[in-house]
């Protein structure tokens, strides 16, 4: 009987740690160039705010769902960020041909988790993860990796290979639930608005596609130019009156960013070989 206790007591242990799969879905849209995570670290000395927001919802805005998984201790385990969105959409980039989008990502894990070395990495993991090169947010935050940006069309599915502390060596680590937090997101772009109130007297289109607008102020007459670069599409004519910060080009912004919070256990060995023996029975 007290054999038959004990088991049930494991078995109800084991069944609170039971996994799912670790993802994150990202599908929000906003106007802000450039808005990468791996850019957050000329701004941020920590890419998590102390309300639990990664930074790059400062520019970007969504809360997706994600899960949690069990690892053993000095174990090599892959964390992966699916950046789902319509493969049709193209972004401006600098020279004013569109071109798919491109991706980034972060993840923030706990203290005692880093990348894998080289060595420690299987194959097929290498074969998930392809030729991505991650890099520590700080030199002294192993455990905070960011990527990115790279071609999204390609890499929509971002492997991270993680190895996991042993709690026996590091005093500080310990066994069972800890918190990993992360993010994603896709390019963005700029919508062009006018820099004063007034009449569109004359718009000169350039080569490779930029637009040179005049505007007439409607306040003393004077003549203001705004450049619009190569890639944007005019919403205005010439001889229309403008308010300012009216926009005048179309929307191009197809980026957006997606957060999530979910939990990591590390597993007591003999803990699963209990679990296993009972199972058996």
């Amino acid at each position: 009987m007290q054999t038959i206790n004990t088991f049930s007591w494991i078995k109800e242990e084991i069944t609170r740690f039971i996994y799912v799969s670790l993802m994150i879905y990202i599908i929000s849209r906003t106007s802000i160039s450039n808005a990468y995570p791996i850019f957050a670290q000329q701004g941020y000395e920590n890419p998590r705010e102390a309300t639990g927001r990664i930074v790059c919802a400062n520019c970007h805005l969504a809360n997706k769902p994600v899960g949690n998984e069990v690892v053993l201790p000095d174990t090599v385990f892959e964390a992966v960020v699916r950046i789902p969105y319509d493969i049709q959409l193209k972004q401006v980039p600098a020279n004013g041909k569109k071109r798919a989008l491109n991706v980034g990502a972060v993840l923030i894990l706990p203290e005692g988790f880093e990348l894998a070395p080289p060595d420690r990495i299987s194959p097929e993991m290498k074969e998930k993860i392809g030729n991505l090169s991650f890099q520590s947010y700080r030199p002294a935050k192993k455990n905070i990796l960011v990527i990115g940006p790279v071609p999204g069309q390609k890499y929509s599915e971002i492997t991270f290979p993680i190895l996991s502390p042993d709690p026996a060596t590091k005093k500080d680590v310990h066994f069972l639930k800890h918190p990993i937090h992360m993010g994603g997101n896709k390019s963005n772009n700029t919508v062009y608005n006018a820099t004063v109130a007034g009449i569109l007297s004359k718009i000169i289109r350039k080569e490779k596609g930029a637009y040179k607008i005049t505007i007439s102020d409607a306040s003393d007459g004077r003549q203001v130019v705004d450049i619009i670069p190569p890639g944007s599409e005019l919403l205005v004519s010439e001889g229309e009156s403008i308010k300012l910060d009216k926009p005048l080009t179309s929307n191009p912004n197809v980026g957006g960013f997606g957060q999530g919070d979910a939990e990591i256990v590390i597993k007591i060995h003999c803990v699963s070989k209990a679990f296993c023996s009972f199972w058996r029975l």
